[in-house]
């Protein structure tokens, strides 16, 4: 009979990106490279990535620091809204913030994002077939790192929002059998200097 193991799950969000996302900025391939070198003793069986051109070359600087990680590209790893509430969801008080918000979504996004949320939590949660651990990153966007860990925390489906990633900053969730899921760490930027921290951030929310 199989067994079953641990999953832990690193997920990292891009680099700082170009005004117009077409690629990473000087200080964004700068970031991009930390985590990788972080990482380099963490026994990686893979390193999965959006396909937006901010996640793929965060990935690849990533990847070039660990030597032969595979690299995969998938649409779940992505950028969209994993899910749109209704206002009788939300707290009375921000409701209307947070609606005006999502009102910005295109029909295409509010056809495609839940159904990719979906997907990326049976991909990318939960515990493992097999006896040996398995230690996977994904490299993506600050919407589904938020949609993940508020999972994980069994928190409202609404409460992915609120909750911000700098970029090239980590979290790391263990899935382990017949136990919760447990957030070991978040939004930590240990390996990055002074000067490449709170990216991605609006500016009162650095601290």
């Amino acid at each position: 009979m199989t067994g079953a193991a641990t999953r832990y799950l690193y997920l990292a969000r891009h680099g700082e990106a170009t005004e117009d996302e077409t690629s990473l900025t000087e200080r964004g391939r700068r970031q991009a490279v930390l985590p990788g070198e972080r990482l380099r003793s963490t026994p990686l069986s893979a390193v999965h990535h959006g396909p937006l051109p901010r996640a793929q070359q965060t990935a690849q600087l990533i990847r070039a620091q660990l030597g032969g990680t595979p690299l995969h590209q998938s649409e779940v790893a992505g950028d969209y809204v994993p899910y749109l509430p209704t206002k009788d969801e939300l707290p009375p008080d921000s409701a209307d913030a947070m609606l005006a918000f999502l009102a910005q979504v295109s029909d295409e996004e509010r056809d495609r994002g839940p159904a990719l949320a979906r997907e990326a939590l049976e991909r990318f949660t939960g515990s493992v077939e097999g006896d040996c651990p398995r230690h996977e990153l994904v490299v993506t966007h600050n919407f589904l790192i938020g949609w993940l860990v508020r999972a994980a925390l069994d928190a409202p489906e609404w409460r992915w929002m609120g909750l911000n990633h700098g970029n090239a900053a980590l979290s790391v969730i263990r899935y382990a059998p017949g136990r919760p899921p447990s957030v070991l760490f978040y939004n930590d930027m240990r390996h990055l200097p002074a000067e490449l921290r709170w990216t991605g951030f609006p500016p009162e929310l650095h601290v």
